[in-house]
């Protein structure tokens, strides 16, 4: 029987970071295709969220870990290159291509894993959904908005789809049709595979879905370093039997090794080639659709830090705010800001920061300062102004603001 090692909560703290591509200097020269193969390879999964009150989500994980670099080399992996594709993973999400074939069971069992419209359109208009797969065959590249379909009148749904919509995102989810890329306004443009993916991708062979779960959650255990089952099973959302079942089976073979981690409570799985750094030296805004801060049980395990979205919030019962980035310091959270980029005036806009008890507030202003000047420069925003909100915002300023 495999002895239980005992990790310190110091050190799977960072293991984990580690795991997540915090353990490395950011680059000191430019950046460009080759890193960011190389942490989308690593983290395997990057959410795609349509939230753009700062940035679209997924371009800020590439910045927390490499700093500035420009986004266009990151939309040609998935728009030119196809090194990257877009699917269902733990929510809407930029993947290696490599992982296709290993989520072709899901594709499979669309009428059980999708949701919604997209299962009733299909279900009550076959031919609709099949006429549509036949059009984009025929005709080529196709968006949602060049249907003429009335949207139903859900006002404040998020899932207001007008029936081509759900049929589309149907075909989406099935394999049948791929996204291309996205538009200027963020829009996914449909096409057949073939006509996106690269060739080897498509006649990689299919696993049956217990190999398929083992490479994900051996993929995920890569990309989390040291995890529990939950989060293990939440990386790329499978079903906790299916989950259950690799997982045993992965330690059975060596590749997860069993560990408990002081503090956490539950049993724990480390990757046996995770790194263990003695120290973290990182400083990074986190969108809150980070693979490091996804999953909220597991930041509040690991840092101590209780964080919520309060995007559904109504204003006045919002904590911290609409657009909360987590500040990460070393290998602590150690502040929040709400951010906005108010691009007509040319500021990014502080709405409000937030220290965690018991930092050393100046020390932690300093920090974030320089990491929100970057961010600043990054995204072309010439100026940043931090509101009178939270307390953290008088150093803050004070900081922004630089010697008198």
């Amino acid at each position: 029987m495999t002895a239980v090692e005992r990790l310190p909560a110091a050190l799977a703290r960072r293991i984990a970071l580690a795991a997540q591509g915090f353990a490395e200097p950011r680059p000191t020269g430019p950046v460009g295709t080759r890193q960011l193969n190389r942490l989308t390879d690593r983290l395997s999964v990057v959410q795609i969220d349509s939230v753009n009150v700062l940035s679209r989500s997924h371009y800020l994980p590439a910045f927390s870990r490499l700093g500035p670099y420009p986004r266009a080399a990151l939309d040609a992996l998935s728009n030119q290159r196809h090194a990257l594709f877009e699917y269902w993973a733990h929510e809407a999400s930029l993947l290696p291509v490599r992982l296709h074939p290993f989520l072709r069971w899901r594709m499979a069992a669309a009428q059980q894993e999708a949701w919604g419209s997209m299962t009733r359109v299909q279900r009550e208009r076959p031919e609709y959904v099949a006429s549509l797969l036949e059009r984009v065959r025929v005709e080529g590249p196709l968006r949602a908005s060049e249907l003429q379909e009335e949207r139903p009148d859900r006002p404040g749904s998020m899932w207001n789809w007008h029936a081509g919509k759900a049929a589309l995102e149907y075909l989406f989810f099935t394999g049948a049709l791929t996204a291309s890329r996205r538009t200027a306004s963020f829009e996914r443009v449909y096409d057949l595979p073939e006509r996106v993916l690269p060739v080897a991708v498509l006649e990689a062979q299919t696993p049956d879905r217990p190999e398929a779960v083992r490479e994900l959650v051996r993929t995920a255990a890569r990309a989390l370093g040291v995890a529990t089952e939950t989060d293990l099973r939440d990386y790329f959302r499978l079903a906790p039997s299916d989950a259950r079942t690799a997982i045993a089976e992965l330690a059975d073979a060596g590749e997860l090794l069993p560990v408990e981690v002081a503090g956490w409570g539950r049993p724990a799985w480390l990757d046996p080639a995770a790194r263990r750094p003695r120290w973290i030296r990182a400083r990074a805004l986190l969108s809150p659709f980070d693979s490091l801060v996804w999953e909220r049980p597991r930041v509040e395990r690991i840092f101590g830090f209780r964080y919520r979205l309060e995007i559904y919030t109504p204003a006045e019962k919002r904590v911290h705010g609409y657009y909360v980035l987590p500040f990460l310091l070393d290998d602590r959270l150690v502040a929040r800001v709400d951010l906005k980029a108010d691009r007509q005036a040319g500021v990014m806009r502080v709405q409000a920061a937030h220290a965690e008890d018991g930092v050393e507030r100046p020390l932690v202003a300093a920090a974030l300062a320089d990491e929100l000047r970057l961010m600043a420069g990054w995204m072309e925003l010439p100026d940043v102004a931090v509101a009178e909100r939270g307390d953290l915002w008088p150093d803050l300023s004070r900081a922004i603001q630089g010697p008198a």
